[in-house]
């Protein structure tokens, strides 16, 4: 990988896509330190620390929602935007014509519609966080105006990361939105590297507690670069063929099937479903509703929002077995249907028919079919709870070796992984083509 890097910065085209890719990188940290006038900076610091959503967000966007930067919101709107479009292209049947029959111009209108599902999203949750800090006292002027105003802020914050992401994929290496969320994560480390040495030296944890952390981290690391690169492949013969007069032989080949192909989606989905409703109902905690219950005998049930808000951030926060346990359960789910959603059994089983080719040993068809979904579901299965583990093994670190200060979290080990993993494999792949072009012209 090293010599990789070496050789690619010696090439003129890939050391300009290279520092264009720093400079983006540059202007994403300036745009971190353009702060929303008018903010209460200590009552902002309060509401952040009773938010696990909100950590959740500034996680991603690099602290931009801790600074309530203009970019607050981060790329977070895109990303929710691509899913739902992905998700879109294989229920609806025109969306599905435009991916696969639209050559060139159906992936630009794709891009087009994601680009305005984009706007509709972040126009959506920056006016319910707009809405909510006014309500919190976050905001030193409370009228309508100046919440209008923080909605159009952090709406071109989204949509100027979002053209920044894709000025990075045009001019430098990788995928762009990638590299910004990739930056984003990259950026807390170091804040959490020195609060962990700074704890340290005051005795707050053991340092047994310490250096075990670090094993398991680089162990997690490990496991998801496999996780990531691991195949099953499917051996594949191509019968033989009589083009004219010519006979050729068959060939053998492969189907590749990923072990995970959900990636990092399915935790992102279900660490929505469990943090965004519970935020939701926190916002209800500021009306000064004092909290009511239905009492069934000695058991109490929430009879309003306040209740109802009380009731999950006291047993169901992050710490609590009940609130992992959903996790987990819901990381196997979402893994389990978005592997179904981008694995298309049925393609695979008719391009092999079309094609001539066979799995030794199997029917074409139906029983293709079967044979290929058995497998999947295996390694689904494998991937499943591989990532549901993940998922909760940060809140796992925390209580059982007490270090509190260095946040390691699943989604971003995946994204950091997957995004270094995939730039390399660009930056090779593009030493390759001028090795190529360099033999082509001798």
């Amino acid at each position: 990988m090293l010599d990789n890097l070496r050789a690619a910065l010696l090439v003129p085209d890939i050391r300009k896509r290279v520092g264009f890719v720093l400079f983006a990188f540059a202007v994403f940290i300036f745009m971190i330190h353009v702060q929303l006038p008018g903010v209460d900076e200590a009552r902002w610091q309060q509401e952040l620390r009773g938010g696990s959503f909100y950590n959740f967000l500034g996680f991603l966007s690099g602290g931009a929602l801790q600074r309530l930067s203009v970019i607050a919101m981060g790329i977070t709107p895109y990303i929710n935007a691509s899913i739902i479009m992905q998700l879109m292209t294989v229920v609806l049947p025109h969306l599905e014509e435009l991916a696969k029959k639209g050559g060139e111009e159906g992936r630009k209108k794709i891009s087009q519609y994601t680009r305005w599902l984009t706007i509709v999203l972040a126009v959506v949750q920056s006016t319910t966080m707009s809405l909510n800090m006014s309500r919190s006292g976050v905001f030193y002027d409370p009228s309508w105006q100046f919440v209008v105003f923080a909605v159009i802020a952090f709406v071109s914050g989204t949509l100027f990361l979002m053209w920044l992401g894709e000025q990075i994929t045009d001019k430098g290496i990788g995928n762009g939105v990638s590299l910004i969320i990739f930056i984003g994560i990259v950026l807390r480390y170091p804040t959490y590297v020195s609060q962990t040495i700074t704890a340290g030296a005051k005795g707050s944890f053991p340092v047994f507690g310490l250096v075990l952390f670090l094993i398991i981290a680089l162990f997690t690391v490990v496991s998801i670069i496999f996780m990531y690169q691991g195949q099953r492949r499917i051996p594949v013969q191509q019968a033989r063929r009589v083009v004219g007069r010519k006979m050729f032989a068959g060939r053998s080949s492969y189907i590749p099937l990923r072990l995970n192909n959900a990636g990092v989606i399915s935790i992102i989905f279900a660490i929505s479903i469990l943090l965004l409703p519970q935020q939701a109902l926190s916002w209800f905690a500021h009306s000064g509703v004092a909290p009511t219950y239905w009492h069934l005998g000695p058991i109490g049930f929430p009879a309003n929002p306040t209740a109802t808000s009380l009731a999950l951030q006291t047993y169901f926060s992050p710490n609590r077995l009940l609130y992992n346990l959903a996790y987990f359960i819901l990381v196997v789910i979402f893994t389990f249907f978005y592997s179904s959603v981008v694995v298309n059994i049925g393609d695979i089983a008719d391009n092999l028919k079309k094609s001539g080719s066979f799995i030794p040993g199997i029917r074409p068809g139906g029983p293709t079919q079967d044979y290929i979904r058995r497998i999947l579901f295996r390694i689904t299965t494998v991937a499943a709870v591989y990532l549901g583990l993940l998922a909760i093994l940060p809140t796992t670190l925390q209580q059982g070796l007490g270090v509190t200060t260095f946040y390691l979290g699943s989604t971003s080990l995946l994204i950091v992984v997957g995004v270094a993993l995939d730039t390399m494999t660009q930056i090779e792949a593009r030493l390759a083509m001028r090795d190529y072009k360099g033999f082509i012209k001798r």
